[in-house]
């Protein structure tokens, strides 16, 4: 069975269980349902809405949330891109795009990624091209050290690992009733272990608009005429 899963991150870097559904497959249509349901609860749109490629998402996420931004999860990419080249050209392949993911700052990232599609995209260029293609929503998070957590869908990732230990254990769901309950509980009862996101004291600057450059909050930027200043 497919089970769409949403986890929120609060202003205080708290993450929550938002929603989670039976759906078929990864499609647009059921994706709409999911994000429709948590609009009429009265969620508000987020401010960045990470995940894989999955188009299905993306085009729903588009449609109900509109001013949402989109991240792209960096641990389906790298594991996209490396099964795109050969054994031999792995590891190297793993190291540089650690340091795209690593940079300190955008314009170091895209220094790396610039060097990366030096080094693999004359010989691979499918490989490089699924990094140059979508590197402005692999960097979309602000600032880095919130990066590591925002940037990826290992939360959901690792919390089915719960899920899956326990439909071993039970030869399966049995329905698919069954299936989304024992899914929801489980879930429902991890929660209350997870850890908050790196750096969590900057989650509610983010979410309030303020401006960073390179890592860093500006705290009094300056207007672009004038020399008036605002507090972001």
């Amino acid at each position: 069975m497919c089970l769409l899963v949403m986890i929120g991150v609060r202003a205080d870097g708290t993450k929550e269980l938002i929603a989670l559904d039976d759906g078929h497959r990864e499609s647009t249509e059921s994706s709409l349902d999911l994000l429709r349901g948590c609009k009429r609860r009265g969620m508000a749109a987020p401010v960045l809405a990470v995940g894989d490629g999955a188009l299905g998402f993306w085009s729903a996420v588009r449609e109900v949330f509109p001013e949402t931004r989109e991240q792209r999860c960096w641990w389906h990419k790298i594991g996209n891109v490396l099964n795109a080249l050969p054994k031999s050209a792995q590891p190297g392949a793993k190291k540089a795009l650690a340091e795209i993911w690593n940079a300190e700052d955008k314009d170091h990232a895209q220094a790396a990624a610039n060097v990366f599609a030096a080094d693999y995209g004359t010989k691979w260029p499918k490989a490089a091209a699924k990094i140059t293609d979508d590197l402005d929503v692999l960097l979309a998070t602000t600032p880095p050290s919130t990066g590591s957590t925002l940037r990826t869908t290992n939360p959901i990732e690792s919390t089915f690992a719960t899920v899956r230990l326990r439909q071993r254990v039970t030869k399966g769901p049995g329905s698919r009733a069954a299936g989304v309950a024992m899914a929801f509980k489980l879930i429902e009862s991890a929660q209350t272990r997870w850890r908050a996101v790196n750096a969590p004291h900057l989650v509610a600057l983010v979410r309030a608009g303020a401006v960073f450059k390179n890592g860093k909050l500006i705290e009094r930027p300056d207007e672009s005429e004038g020399g008036d200043q605002q507090v972001a």
